[in-house]
């Protein structure tokens, strides 16, 4: 099923990725320990984004734009459900604008879900195979890139505090002086500084909060982020056994090609985790 169009941010998933990869350059004890604290939460990470696949969720996305005075404009609400079928996402489209898509939309919207269910079925071991394959290979290129995110930052273990009933360690991460970028995703995350909260009892991130230093540039300059965008994501522990995220709110300006200036706020929430296995199936559309 198509992806929804991501202006502004282009979501700004990577952020998420780097606050969870700081690494110090500091040599000092206390700098270890957030290190440490970071790497930890880190491979936890890895291992709730690959038990998400387990699952499907609701996501609800509010999306409001501004004018030069902070008035909104306009406003537009989406509610998806999301599913993973051999490993890969898919999203169906359920609510609009707070109202459930009418009848015809939602024929739509499950035939194209029975399709690529169908289409999934029919493959051969070798197909679903090479598919596994791919996406593992784009894990390795995304790893790549969080690879040198490790160098190019220093953090700071700034305290402790509870957060959603959870004594959490507080570490801030700023951009490394000196530092030279190998990609231009790197030369991006030299522009943000944030925080990250962990909690002490698991190791789990709780919350991040990131900020613009700069401009940033994506899709070679056809869209930038002006300096000041906010991002502040946060999870929690869903079902007893995984950490998955609940909330991802962003605001800040920017451009869109050489004309269009854009300034907006955005909001999104995960809810309704159910595992798929057990609690939920594709149910086909009908001849």
């Amino acid at each position: 099923m198509g992806r929804r169009s991501v202006p502004l941010s282009v979501r700004l998933f990577l952020l998420i990725s780097m606050f969870l990869t700081l690494a110090a350059s500091c040599q000092e004890a206390w700098c270890q320990d957030a290190r440490e604290i970071v790497r930890k939460s880190l491979e936890l990470d890895q291992v709730n984004w690959q038990r998400r696949a387990d699952y499907t969720w609701i996501m609800q996305t509010r999306e409001r734009h501004f004018d030069a005075r902070r008035q909104v404009t306009s406003e537009h609400q989406e509610a998806r459900e999301t599913i993973v079928l051999d490993g890969q996402p898919y999203e169906r489209l359920v609510e609009r604008d707070h109202k459930p898509l009418p009848e015809a939309d939602q024929k739509k919207e499950q035939e194209k879900l029975d399709k690529i269910a169908a289409r999934l079925d029919k493959e051969t071991p070798e197909e679903k195979q090479r598919r596994a394959a791919e996406r593992e290979q784009a894990r390795r290129r995304e790893r790549r890139f969080l690879l040198e995110i490790t160098d190019a930052y220093n953090l700071k273990l700034d305290g402790e505090e509870k957060v959603d009933g959870h004594d959490a360690w507080v570490i801030s991460g700023t951009p490394k002086a000196g530092y030279r970028p190998k990609s231009r995703e790197g030369a991006a995350m030299l522009k943000i500084v944030g925080k990250i909260w962990i909690e002490k009892a698991g190791y789990q991130w709780v919350r991040l909060e990131a900020r613009t230093t700069g401009t940033i540039s994506f899709g070679w300059f056809l869209a930038r982020l002006n300096p000041g965008a906010n991002l502040v994501v946060e999870q929690s522990r869903i079902n007893d056994e995984v950490w998955l995220p609940t909330r991802e709110y962003l605001s800040g300006s920017g451009s869109v090609g050489l004309l269009k200036r854009i300034s907006e706020d955005e909001e999104i929430t995960w809810t309704n985790y159910r595992k798929f296995q057990v609690e939920s199936k594709v149910v086909p559309a009908g001849p």
